[in-house]
């Protein structure tokens, strides 16, 4: 088990996963409420509660995003974390209630494991329970069962999971990241693949876009697919701030991994800024796509094999 830490003040990450199934649910608390902002470039997202978050609707802050296997019956997990936060009283005050503003985005986790037991309310609740400053990443919550590198079908893919990275300034500034790798394609550092779609081998890439160049075909194009993370900064954003952080930190999706945001990936970030500490848009946007990239080998080396799917572990040498 890798245990990490966030350190934005007022941010709480939970996981909670069903190891046998392999699938979970990882939930980010913002109890307070956060400023936040999404952008979707894969053309197969699963997510609720997006439209919110357009700089031109009314409601300006979120209370949970919730990143979850299951695919589309994944999204029954907000239902558990929107009764958690109401209970305790948090949310868009309507009157007679609190409404908690909770969006999610959802990846396809369905051919690993048991694809009758999907992320549901109770899972949705239970993360929310176990949520707090230290997190368990690798196979646990949204990156139970995530993998990469499907090509050549998921017999020959890799195993994935959840990943954490944070910049932290002098200043006080904080910029995280937090991710659950799930791609069709390859995994990239310094130009090589580190890990993706095997040859028959098992021990060697077989290269996602050179295969997908050559052939001219869609070879392994299923609905398997979905990387999904957000952006969590103690930095003071607008919400046209937050989705123009939550596009930028893209970047680090296309550094990190080829090809990215195809047409069946639904690849999605979510910014979400507590406001504590004031400082260029910019600034944060380039730390944003930075840790996202860094996130993303975070969730691949502190992945583990399972079901016959090596992990990056199992075919380097690095420590």
């Amino acid at each position: 088990m890798i245990t990490i830490k966030t350190t934005v003040k007022g941010i709480k990450i939970g996981n909670l996963q069903d190891e046998e199934a392999l699938t979970g649910v990882t939930v980010i608390l913002c109890e307070n409420g956060a400023t936040a902002g999404v952008d979707v470039r894969g053309s197969a997202p699963g997510t609720r509660e997006t439209d919110l978050l357009d700089p031109v609707n009314t409601v300006d802050k979120v209370h949970a995003v919730v990143l979850s296997g299951g695919s589309a019956f994944g999204l029954a997990a907000a239902t558990g974390v929107m009764k958690y936060l109401e209970e305790r009283e948090i949310g868009f005050d309507v009157g007679v209630t609190k409404v908690p503003i909770v969006c999610q985005a959802v990846l396809f986790d369905l051919l690993l494991g048991d694809y009758k037991v999907r992320p549901d309310e109770v899972m949705g609740y239970k993360a929310c329970e176990n949520a707090g400053e230290d997190f368990e990443i690798g196979n646990y919550g949204a990156g139970t069962g995530a993998s990469i590198g499907k090509i050549n079908s998921m017999e020959f893919a890799m195993k994935s999971g959840l990943g954490y990275s944070e910049f932290v300034h002098e200043s006080g500034l904080v910029v995280g990241a937090l991710v659950a790798v799930n791609a069709f394609g390859d995994i990239i550092k310094d130009g090589k693949i580190i890990a993706g779609a095997l040859n028959k081998d098992k021990a060697s890439f077989a290269n996602t876009s050179k295969l997908m160049t050559s052939s001219l075909l869609q070879r392994g194009f299923d609905n398997t697919n979905t990387t999904i993370g957000a952006i969590i900064t103690n930095a003071k954003l607008s919400k046209a701030q937050c989705k123009k952080v939550s596009q930028v930190a893209h970047n680090g999706y296309a550094r990190a991994i080829s090809p990215i945001h195809t047409t069946l990936d639904g690849d999605t970030i979510f910014a979400l800024a507590t406001g504590e500490i004031e400082t260029s848009i910019d600034v944060v946007a380039n730390l944003a796509s930075e840790v996202m990239q860094e996130a993303i080998y975070s969730a691949v080396k502190s992945s583990k094999s399972v079901l016959g799917l090596k992990s990056f572990n199992d075919l380097s040498d690095e420590k």
